[in-house]
């Protein structure tokens, strides 16, 4: 057995094992739980991977099937970024009023509507108003919508183990997203008779006596995937919850408001809760701390939107930027996350913050170091392992060498995945020292405020996505990516020099937050831990 083919299988095993475990865990202490629960986790998979493949098209198709250039692409984006976090904010009052299954229907309506729109729609204002706000809202839902359920579907004991298994499960459907993701790019790009070289990956085909893009055959894909989501929920009972002593019980419908006066409420309520939480002593310093963790958060957001262009450019058209990022990311943060949480169980939130986010500001600049430096890696066991057995890039090394990649592909998978293990030791902290600061009995609306600052950035972020995009590596006269980009790194620079601002931010101001966390009390229970590790998993998914 070949030395590549034992690593396979030995990780392939190991990790199937490791995951099966895992699951396994969360199920003993979750058996007990309605099946409504295990419907609505089997909701978050299918709905996540749909999403998943959808979120890196998006950026893609806004420029070649809607006409917009780099900037504009990365403006609409920004907008239906801000959409999200603005519908975050009042889509948990609407579960309350409405009830699980009548939300859960909502959100499902609204994300075909808008799937169905995109698959269609080519004009930018057209798509934004049938397109991006639905799926705005119909989206914004999902998070809140299962995190409720949770609550109520378990005990106080369980309630950590079923954040746990959501945490898990949210990044499995991510992961299988990013397969689709490249599949779909990969079996419907139009390639050479002859040699079967790729020609365009956007050249997608007839379907019911319609062309459709490859790009648009993503929005089909997630316009099915939201159908098993509606079938899912009409087998979803109302009013079912799990009492104290864990029994099953199902509470009889009660009247409910009309959606526009929840809204109104929820729109009050909101108003209510920041103006009460501005006037506390705390809430300056917990916006000034979440305020500089958001450099290394907007790396997030480059991932997700800036990452597909700048991947095409660079590693050419084709190229598996999906597993790159959109797989390699998840899969890791599966495991490495249980890990490093049992191996730094006794080590403060904070500290954890500026040991992970150095390590994730630091990986940003392994994007800049010249592939030349990696090119023997390519010829090699762990190249066999990469190009042949993962990316499926060609059959066996001798093919793979007569026609090598190009060696930038190394830097990147590097970068991404030092980057997931410092964000393994940060990210899940970050919110759990959001609820840790908060003065006790106003952590729910410190967690529900948190995204503020994040929600202010967004107006700016789009738009230096399609500049660093259109400035480093910029499409020639036709329209087309040219076939050397010699200032390329500098977009990782840029990314890794503000994301650096973040753990300097943090040890700059390290006696401040930490007194203010001793001085509101400093702990949180494993419920708030886990819904907070959830939230921030989350505005990392979807930023």
């Amino acid at each position: 057995m070949r030395p590549a083919d034992f690593l396979m299988y030995t990780i392939l095993i190991g990790a199937s094992m490791a995951l099966a475990a895992i699951i396994w865990n969360y199920y003993k202490g979750l058996r007990k739980a309605p099946r409504d629960m295990w419907l609505l986790f089997l909701f978050k998979i299918v709905e996540y991977t749909g999403y998943a493949a959808m979120n890196m098209t998006v950026v893609l198709w806004l420029s070649r099937d809607c006409g917009l250039g780099d900037v504009a692409a990365g403006s609409f984006i920004s907008g239906w970024s801000i959409l999200l976090s603005v519908m975050g904010m009042f889509s948990g009052a609407l579960v309350d009023a409405v009830g699980l299954r009548k939300t859960q229907i909502i959100s499902v309506l609204l994300l075909i509507f808008a799937r169905v729109m995109f698959t269609f729609l080519t004009n930018p204002t057209l798509v934004f108003v049938f397109g991006f706000i639905p799926m705005g809202i119909g989206f914004a839902i999902v998070g809140p919508l299962v995190s409720v359920a949770i609550k109520r579907f378990t005990t106080k004991e369980g309630a950590a183990l079923g954040f746990g298994l959501f945490y898990v499960l949210m990044n499995c459907g991510y992961a299988m997203g990013g397969m689709m993701f490249d599949w779909i790019r990969g079996h419907f790009a139009s390639r050479d008779a002859a040699t079967g070289k790729l020609i365009d990956e956007n050249a997608g085909t007839m379907l019911l006596g319609h062309h459709f893009s490859t790009y648009q055959l993503m929005f089909v894909f997630g316009a099915c995937a939201t159908l098993i989501s509606l079938t899912i929920a009409f087998f979803l009972r109302e009013g079912v919850r799990v009492n104290d002593n864990g029994d099953i019980v199902i509470d009889p419908p009660k009247a409910s408001e009309s959606w526009v006066d929840t809204v109104k409420n929820a729109a009050v309520q909101t108003g209510r809760t920041m103006k009460a939480t501005a006037s506390e002593r705390y809430f300056w310093t917990f916006m000034g701390m979440l305020s500089i963790t958001l450099f290394v958060r907007f790396v997030f957001f480059h991932f997700q939107y800036t990452f597909p262009k700048y991947g095409l450019r660079v590693l050419g058209d084709g190229a598996k930027i999906g597993s790159i990022y959109g797989v390699l990311n998840p899969v890791l943060i599966v495991f490495l996350v249980p890990i490093v949480a049992y191996l730094t169980k006794k080590v403060s939130s904070y500290k954890m913050m500026i040991v992970g986010a150095t390590v994730s500001s630091f990986a940003c600049f392994i994007g800049v170091i010249p592939s030349s430096v990696f090119a023997h890696v390519t010829n090699s066991v762990l190249g066999e392992l990469v190009f042949v057995k993962w990316l499926r890039m060609a059959p066996d090394m001798a093919a793979l060498m007569q026609n090598p990649p190009t060696t930038s592909y190394w830097p990147l998978i590097f970068m991404v995945t030092v980057f997931t293990v410092g964000e393994s030791i940060w990210s899940p902290r970050l919110m759990q020292f959001t609820a840790e600061i908060a003065p006790k009995g106003r952590e729910g609306s410190y967690i529900a405020l948190a995204v503020l600052p994040f929600f202010v950035s967004k107006f700016f972020v789009g738009p230096l996505s399609g500049w660093l995009v259109k400035t480093y590596t910029p499409l020639n006269e036709a329209g087309k990516a040219m076939s050397f980009y010699p200032n390329h790194q500098m977009v990782w620079v840029w990314i890794g020099g503000m994301a650096i601002l973040t753990p300097i931010g943090l040890l700059v101001f390290h006696k401040l937050f930490t007194h203010t966390n001793a001085d509101t009390g400093g702990a949180t229970t494993p419920e708030k831990a886990a819904l907070a590790d959830v939230a921030a998993a989350e505005e990392a998914e979807n930023p």
